[in-house]
């Protein structure tokens, strides 16, 4: 008789050690289905969390401009870079905040809090005509560092991208002074007189910085600052326009040597501060590593095992079967038959076993997922008004062609295993021992 038929008839004629044998291999390719589906979307997660967090690099150099700081956002390997001008600017139509300390002598100012001078703007004298507001530009409000990592949020409205033209987020102290909130219009001026704007309120951030306690310049109060659109600091400003420092996002910490690299090139070899900040890195991409990890771990870990514990219940089921085994040698059934009868057995079990795994993996692969992938990190702050900063969330679990097919792959590997193993045994049989065992 063949013995692919000879393995189905004994199938079914023990159907209660076939279900012992089906219900251990459910659980096998379960698992490894798991540790798959998990290894994926961590895969999957850690990409996403890559491109919304990132790492920060801050480069700095005396006489650092746009241009150069633009020649950094090298494609593939920029995500998003921003960099900061400061200019002067003189308010038309609201007030500047002035300082509350006392002037030298022990008097104080005779005018309120955040009252300032109130001349018309061709009136050249005063501190508005010496640029009262500290005007930043910049391309991408969110990835300044104090709002990136959340010491200074956006309390109303959002902050600046790169496709605005003529807004202002500006500090709500200031705001509060002349009830401005967003979608008002603020005019302001050149400190030289020469240049005009008038820009759209699109958002409110909250400076947690106090005045400082000693009497300053307006436009070193942190009420006074307010931030622009490059294009903007640009027209306002005067003399040359360098930037303080360029903010970078890299993908992870091992591409900031490219990226110094291309500093080196763009900016020369010296003099210039090149920073790298990956906490919020580590806080949201190192723990979605370490599940990816688990996973490899859990693959492994289960890979082994099966093969082990069904090696075990395939051996004792060959003990249990050595009459059977007597009289077939005795007909004179070739060794290596009888070992494929038990691949074959063990085979054929592992197939359904692999299309039940596959269905436990639709219904209770997402459940694993958000369980071991639900990442929020407090720490990051994209700047939008948010205190808890950006959510990572866990990503779609889709059972796949190619992870089912890793899963039989390596089912039917242990199958293998499991009954080449304990046949070597009974390669090393004779009829006639076999026989007389059993009697």
């Amino acid at each position: 008789m063949n013995f692919v038929k000879r393995a189905g008839l004994s199938l079914g004629g023990r159907r209660s050690r076939t279900a012992a044998l089906l219900g251990v291999f459910v659980v096998i390719c379960t698992l490894l289905l798991g540790g798959f589906l998990l290894q994926g979307a961590s895969a999957r997660q850690q990409a996403d969390a890559q491109r919304a967090v990132g790492v920060d690099v801050t480069v700095g150099r005396k006489g650092l401009t746009a241009d150069l700081a633009d020649r950094l956002d090298v494609p593939g390997l920029v995500h998003r870079y921003t960099s900061e001008l400061p200019v002067r600017a003189v308010p038309r139509g609201f007030a500047p905040l002035t300082s509350r300390a006392p002037k030298p002598g022990g008097t104080r100012d005779s005018r309120r809090d955040g009252e300032s001078d109130t001349r018309g703007a061709g009136d050249a004298g005063g501190q508005r005509e010496s640029g009262s507001l500290a005007v930043h530009g910049v391309r991408d409000l969110g990835l300044l560092l104090p709002f990136s990592y959340g010491s200074t949020r956006i309390t109303s409205g959002r902050g600046i991208t790169p496709d605005d033209a003529d807004v202002a987020v500006i500090e709500r102290r200031l705001a509060g002074r002349n009830h401005l909130a967003v979608g008002d219009t603020v005019r302001m001026r050149s400190a030289d007189g020469t240049r005009t704007a008038t820009l759209r309120i699109v958002g409110v951030f909250r400076d947690p910085a106090d005045d400082p306690a000693r009497r300053v310049p307006p436009q070193e109060l942190p009420g006074n600052l307010l931030y622009v659109p490059m294009a903007t600091a640009r027209r306002l400003g005067t003399g040359t326009a360098t930037v303080d420092r360029a903010v970078y996002r890299i993908g992870s910490p091992d591409r900031a040597e490219r990226l110094h690299a291309e500093a080196e090139r763009v900016l020369g070899t010296g003099g210039f501060d090149f920073t790298v900040n990956d906490k919020a890195y580590r806080d949201q991409v190192r723990p979605i590593q370490r599940v990816g990890a688990f996973a490899l771990l859990i693959v492994q870990v289960i890979a082994l095992a099966g093969a082990l514990i069904l090696s075990l219940l395939v051996t004792l089921q060959i003990r249990e079967r050595r009459g059977e085994l007597g009289v077939l040698l005795s007909l004179g059934e070739k060794k290596w038959k009888l070992v494929g009868q038990h691949a074959v057995e063990v085979a054929a079990v592992a197939l359904p076993a692999v299309a039940l795994a596959a269905l436990a993996g639709v219904f209770a692969g997402q459940r694993a997922a958000d369980t071991f992938l639900d990442h929020r990190d407090d720490t990051h702050s994209t700047g939008e008004g948010t205190d808890s900063g950006p959510v990572i969330a866990p990503p779609t679990v889709r059972v796949g062609p190619a992870d089912v097919g890793k899963v039989a792959g390596i089912g039917l590997g242990i199958s293998l295993v499991a009954t080449v193993v304990p046949g070597i045994g009974i390669l090393r049989l004779h009829p006639r021992s076999l026989l007389v065992d059993t009697d």
